[in-house]
This record gives structure tokens, sequence and C-alpha cells, in this order.
């Protein structure tokens, strides 16, 4: 698969499930069943409480494409700037817009027409005002050098077709002590060579995601630090099945080899504080 081959096609599968949400239609692109009605869906299935959806216009949660709920888990403060990377239809923006306040300011990153198209008129009806919506490449971030306080991604980066590329631009836009923080999902252990070369499953979350080794050498290689990554929720053969099926594979056995080696999973990383200017003492002005 080429890089321009994933990124057209996860454009055209995510802008159509864009369209879907103004029918009204619950979307999911995760699995192989990919953007279709998806109430049991083991993979964007009950992430959010009540009292967050609550607060967010219809079209926001019919969007939610995610594997996790970055928001509860990031420990957004006040004041803080926020970016999402590949924010879809806007939820995980909205509410890291309420958590760090008038005086905070959340971005949302989306390389997809008809999502930012969806996102914005989210915000609208939401009446959140410290939001913007970006039009980009996740791979590309088009924000300056130590802007933001803290990355959050909702089962993006898995997509992405240079996921190393991603962490890069994510460790340069983020200023010294600035925290990464995403859901997305993982593997534990071998992939089969199958699932790997599966289109319809690197758009359904699966294929392209990384190992824990992968992901924490990523990080790791581009000068994060304190890396954690916390299982969320582990899909075992009954999830496996489900996520496969459409996907034009053995879905039984491959269920079998699969089942509990993918996970949503919760990242943590924090880019250092950069050492400040070597003190120097050469007299009683600067020696008191």
């Amino acid at each position: 698969m080429s890089t321009e081959d994933i990124k057209t096609t996860v454009r055209e599968r995510y802008g159509q499930a864009a369209l879907r949400v103004a029918t009204g239609t619950k979307t999911s692109c995760c699995g192989g069943g990919s953007c279709g009605a998806t109430a049991d869906d083991p993979i964007t299935a009950n992430l959010y409480s009540a009292a967050e959806t609550a607060l967010l216009p219809a079209d926001a949660v019919l969007a939610s494409l995610g594997c996790g709920n970055p928001t509860a888990l990031a420990e957004l403060r006040e004041g803080e700037t926020v970016l999402d990377l590949g924010s879809g239809g806007g939820i995980d923006v909205l509410l890291s817009a309420r958590r760090v306040g008038p005086s905070g300011k959340a971005y949302g990153l989306d390389m997809t027409d008809e999502m930012l198209s969806l996102a914005r008129e989210n915000q609208r009806k939401a009446g959140v005002a410290n939001v913007e919506f970006l039009k980009g490449d996740i791979e590309a971030i088009p924000l300056p050098d130590a802007s933001v306080d803290v990355i959050i991604s909702n089962c993006v980066i898995n997509l992405a077709a240079d996921k190393r590329k991603v962490i890069a631009e994510a460790f340069r836009v983020l200023k010294p002590g600035g925290r990464f923080a995403v859901s997305d999902v993982v593997c534990r252990g071998e992939i089969p060579p199958a699932v790997r070369r599966s289109m319809e499953l690197w758009v359904g979350c699966v294929a392209g995601a990384l190992t824990e080794e992968e992901f924490r050498s990523a990080l790791a290689d581009n000068g994060f630090e304190g890396i954690e990554i916390e299982p969320t929720r582990i899909y075992e053969f009954e999830d496996a099945r489900a996520f496969l099926t459409g996907a034009g594979l053995d879905t039984e056995v491959l269920a079998r080899e699969v089942g509990g080696r993918v996970m949503g999973a919760f990242v943590r990383a924090t880019k250092p504080v950069a050492p400040g200017p070597p003190r120097s003492c050469c007299g009683t002005e600067c020696c008191a």
C-alpha cells in the first residue's frame, strides 16, 4: 500500500462518514464493515458518558469515530492550548474547549473537507468560541513550533501512513513540558500479514496500528520521556470477529489469531523541559 493510496482511501472513507451523519446514521470507520451503522461496534461503542454527550450537538456524537476518550484522561487545565489530531466531527475538541475554559483554546486538525464542515457546524450549534478547526495533514501540522500545551488524538495515528512523522510533528509543536495524551489502537505481538495488507482494515483502525514496542520506540526516538501505554479496552475473539467481518478474509481463523492482541489504549508522554542557560557568577551583581 502506497502512502498516497492510504491517504486517499482514508480521506474518502471519512468524508463518506461525515455525509452519513447528515442522515442521522451513527457511523464508524473502525472494523471491516466500515462506516456503516454501528450500534454494537466493539471499538467505538460506549466511550463517552451521558453527562458529556448531553453538552454536545447530536451530530458531534454521531460522528464520534474514536476508540477512547482522551479528553477524560488528559488532565486538561484552565488556560491551556490543546490540539486534536484528526478531529473529525469535533467531539473531543468541543469537550476540550470546555475543560480549558475561555482563557484556553482548542484546535482541531483534519484533512477531510466534509468533516471540517461538520465540525464547524457543531461548534456553531454548541456555541463554543475558543475553538478553531484547521485543514491539514497530521504529518505536517500547520502550527508553529512550541505552540501547544497538550496534543490529543482519538484513533487516528493508526491511520497515518508515516506514524513517526506524526510523532515528530507532535514533538515539534508541543511546548517544553507539553503533554502527548492520545487514545489509539495498539497491538500486542504480531498481527497476521493478511490483516496488515488489508486496506479495508487499515481504514478500519486495525491494519496500521503500531505495536506497543513500536509506539514506545517512536516516541523515545523523537525525544519524548515518561512514556506510558495503558490498555483501556482489549478486543477478544468476539470483538475481533466483529471488526474483521466485511474485510474479505477468513474471519473465524484470523479472529482467533488477532483476539487479545489488539487493544484500545491511552498513550502518554511528555516533551522534556529544555534546560535554561548555564548560570555564571562573576561578581556581586549576580551572587546576591
